[in-house]
């Protein structure tokens, strides 16, 4: 039996509805989370990919997540929104904000959405990269559950703290930075863990502060490190500081696990804020100065862009579908075909 099976990007989104569905959520809310996941599995982002669909389920089926949750405007100010995700999905609050924050971008020059009691919000790149589409500068952050320990400390505070910058183009693809303020996503090491490998030492510490390459001991009672090392730990506080007392949310050190099925909802919190370029220097203007910024790196040899794969990485899987783990796939089929 081989250990991948292979999907194309339709059937294989559609498997990820199903087992959401099924697991008691909403068509509405499931299609939105597995359109999501399926873009980060396209992009290469497998630990927000397919792989998030167990516990995503089991956490819809036990509560922790409210898979039947409708996101709704909680505050609306001329240039700012929040929004109550309602300890569901982000992926359909996200789909909310797209509705209301563009015209207030326009209008004002600069638009934010705080999201209030939120869940996992995967791959932040894409999001601003939707909104760098409809010509906006924009920059996303989100809390997550504690696993960085402050600079100099040995228990965790912060979590891994995702954040996210993307700017328009003349005529490519968004440029999009999306990075961790931990030396790697918990998803990267959940996904080491699920094929059974071992992870790079400098990615985790134990808990007594010795570095592991268990993936287990790192989920279970390691801690992360920071990219960067005092700068990034310097980064995950700013982060919750902006998504977790901003919003409303939980603190990274209250917030429950995104893996386990046990315990409370997480309810973190994420922070959006987009930029208008003709509220400033002005659109052309801005975009010309871009590609100059742009030339200027791809004009050295070996130097390159961040993200630059996207772009043959999504042509690869329209053509070609996608492969992913025989076991995973089986669990997955397994929730399709549960009661609901």
């Amino acid at each position: 039996m081989s250990d991948t099976v292979h999907f194309s990007c339709g059937d294989l989104e559609d498997l990820m509805f199903a087992a959401l569905v099924s697991s008691g959520t909403s068509e509405k809310n499931a299609r939105s989370v597995a359109r999501a996941l399926l873009a980060a599995e396209i992009d290469g982002r497998k630990g927000h990919g397919f792989s998030r669909i167990p516990s995503y389920a089991g956490q819809a089926i036990t509560g922790k997540v409210d898979g039947q949750a409708d996101a709704s405007i909680m505050k609306e100010l001329p240039g700012a929104i929040t929004i109550d995700v309602k300890k569901g999905f982000f992926y359909p609050a996200i789909d909310l904000a797209f509705d209301y924050f563009p015209d207030k971008a326009r209008t004002n020059g600069i638009a934010a959405v705080a999201f209030h009691n939120s869940h996992h919000c995967g791959v932040l790149g894409h999001h601003v990269e939707k909104c760098a589409e409809l010509g906006f500068i924009a920059i996303v952050m989100g809390n997550t559950p504690q696993a960085m320990a402050p600079w100099g400390g040995t228990k965790p505070i912060y979590g891994t703290q995702p954040l996210a910058f993307a700017s328009p183009r003349k005529s490519e693809l968004p440029l999009v930075m999306d990075m961790a303020m931990t030396q790697v996503a918990r998803g990267n090491i959940m996904t080491a863990q699920q094929a059974g490998k071992s992870i790079p030492e400098g990615w985790a510490t134990d808990a007594q502060g010795n570095p592991t390459t268990d993936p287990e001991v790192a989920l279970s009672e390691g801690v992360l490190l920071p990219v960067g090392g005092a700068k990034g730990a310097a980064l995950g506080l700013m982060v919750e500081l902006l998504c977790a007392p901003l919003t409303g949310s939980a603190l990274s050190t209250e917030a429950s696990s995104f893996f386990t099925t046990e315990g409370e909802p997480p309810s973190v919190g994420q922070f959006l804020i987009t930029i208008n370029p003709d509220a400033f220097s002005g659109r052309d203007h801005f975009l010309e100065r871009v590609e100059t910024i742009m030339e200027s790196i791809t004009g050295q040899e070996g130097a390159r862009l961040p993200g630059g794969r996207r772009e043959a990485l999504r042509k690869e899987a329209a053509e070609n579908g996608l492969s992913v783990p025989a076991k995973l796939v089986e669990e997955v089929k397994s929730l399709a075909a549960q009661e609901t």
